[in-house]
């Protein structure tokens, strides 16, 4: 079966650069020029003290914003092309997700399919697999997707010891949530080393799961990134809740039939 790439090309609420899509035009056509200008213009919430920077004290900053909010921010901080690189005290505060929405964003916007992938990163912690956003894109000619992780600038990948491409991520260093669910799922992996500092399980593969199969429908955010309000009993997985979750692991770009709610918010 061809896969439809023209589905990865059309925007949705959330990379649609809108009244802000000129700032895009004239930016290059390489992956890895486009990250270095992502970097150039935001920074993680997480890793500002590596910037030299203190620790943001307004929480609102890893909300995750639609592109044209985005570009707006970054316009209001400092009108200059995006090409050109701002101090890190000029940048605009985000996520791992803000990196890779607005790499999609501005490939779409060039007419190459991207989209948005949730999944955990081992470069982070070596030993455990980290709860993490990158960007996947097709190139012409190319029969699969490559992975992009834009946050990896030249003072992370120091920090890292980071060798590889981070324009084409190796399997081994980032899987999707529903590649980790499987792992749990048939005892090749510890569900303990997937998570989000100390929440880590089975659940948290879960919400990732769900997390990762909205983004495939065009809702790169969901009730589910309200997580840390998980106590106790919601982190408990069902027989029902896994049977459910293996259907949207192995197929998570399916279109959603029916809402997903967290148990949290039940």
């Amino acid at each position: 079966m061809t896969e439809d790439l023209q589905r990865w090309l059309r925007h949705g609420l959330m990379t649609d650069p809108g009244g802000e899509a000129a700032r895009l035009d004239d930016l290059p056509a390489d992956v890895g020029a486009l990250c270095r200008i992502i970097q150039g213009v935001l920074i993680h919430s997480d890793w500002m003290p590596a910037y030299g920077l203190p620790e943001p004290a307004d929480p609102s900053c890893r909300t995750t914003l639609p592109l044209a909010e985005r570009l707006r921010l970054i316009a209001d901080r400092s009108p200059q092309p995006l090409t050109v690189r701002r101090p890190s005290s000029v940048r605009s505060v985000g996520t791992c997700r803000d990196f890779a929405l607005m790499l999609s964003g501005i490939l779409r916007h060039h007419g190459t399919p991207a989209r948005v992938r949730c999944g955990f990163a081992a470069y982070f912690d070596k030993d455990r697999w980290e709860d993490h956003w990158v960007c996947e894109y097709r190139l012409p000619g190319e029969a699969h997707w490559r992975r992009a992780d834009p946050q990896l600038d030249e003072i992370l990948k120091e920090r890292l010891a980071i060798g590889f491409d981070a324009t084409d991520v190796p399997p081994d260093m980032f899987v999707t949530a529903g590649e980790a669910w499987r792992w749990c799922r048939t005892k090749q992996s510890d569900p303990s080393a997937f998570g989000q500092g100390a929440a880590r399980g089975l659940w948290f593969v879960r919400v990732n799961v769900v997390r990762d199969h909205y983004a495939l429908n065009d809702s790169e955010t969901s009730a589910w990134d309200s997580w840390r309000r998980a106590i106790g009993l919601h982190e408990l997985v069902t027989e029902s809740d896994q049977e459910a979750t293996d259907l949207v692991a192995t197929h998570p770009e399916n279109a959603a039939t029916t809402v997903i709610a967290p148990p949290w918010l039940a």
